[in-house]
């Protein structure tokens, strides 16, 4: 059995103010695709990652992480397989060091104390940060903030790690630290981005979310060849200059 792709089956989902914000989408990331998820803000991105791991449940279809179908029963070993790193990283950080922070998901696997070390150390080399552990999250920048939040979900060595706008307020060393970091990782990526330098360097397909519908589904090559795409995303006609790897 493998973990490590992600199958969503005419997948709908309705907020209880009446916004359908994923509209019939379907869509297979098989293992080791690295995939970019783009849309202009509303367009359904967040919602849809919020499915990988069972933080919002399909209303109508079915979401599958491998062979196991995203329900209430099995989130547990659903969310061993999908990291998923928030948009604000405040979200996921709320121990008094960044050292427990990035501990916290190894230990509530039962993991021994000598690997959840491990994990930890490893986690925050990764990203850059070994040198923040003892720090309180409170203290550090946005960027910094990212980085740990990023270690926290590697920590518990994921198959699949999901991430939203994860480049947003790193500069630009940090951001060259991340795409390496996501080069690097072995395993399935799924990455709500707007940012072109990112989709270029590491993802190989693009879907394209409008109005929670799922309207393309394709290379970066062929998405920034695309004037009506280019158009619905904003990006102007001199991207076309922008050399993407397709």
């Amino acid at each position: 059995m493998s973990h490590h792709f992600i199958r969503f089956s005419h997948v709908s989902y309705t907020y209880p103010s009446g916004t359908k914000a994923l509209d019939d989408v379907s869509f297979l990331i098989t293992h080791g695709e690295k995939v970019a998820l783009l849309g202009v803000n509303g367009a359904g991105k967040s919602t849809l990652l919020l499915h990988t791991n069972g933080l919002l449940l399909a209303q109508e279809g079915e979401v599958n992480v491998g062979d196991v179908p995203v329900t209430r029963k099995t989130l547990p070993l659903v969310r061993q397989s999908v990291g998923l790193v928030f948009q604000n990283p405040d979200d996921q950080l709320f121990m008094p060091t960044v050292e427990e922070d990035v501990a916290f998901g190894p230990a509530n696997m039962r993991l021994p104390d000598a690997e959840i070390g491990r994990r930890v150390e490893v986690a925050l080399d990764r990203v850059g940060a070994l040198d923040l552990r003892r720090r309180a999250p409170s203290e550090l920048s946005g960027g910094q903030k990212r980085r740990v939040a990023i270690a926290t979900v590697l920590s518990m060595e994921p198959s699949i790690l999901v991430l939203d706008e994860p480049t947003s307020n790193l500069d630009w060393k940090a951001q060259a630290g991340l795409m390496d970091l996501l080069r690097e990782f072995d395993h399935t990526c799924l990455i709500a981005t707007h940012d072109l330098e990112l989709i270029r360097e590491v993802c190989r397909r693009c879907l394209v979310l409008d109005g929670g519908r799922l309207v393309a589904d394709v290379t970066p090559g062929e998405l920034l060849a695309d004037g009506a795409l280019r158009a619905l995303l904003g990006l102007g006609a001199e991207r076309q200059e922008l050399r993407v790897k397709s």
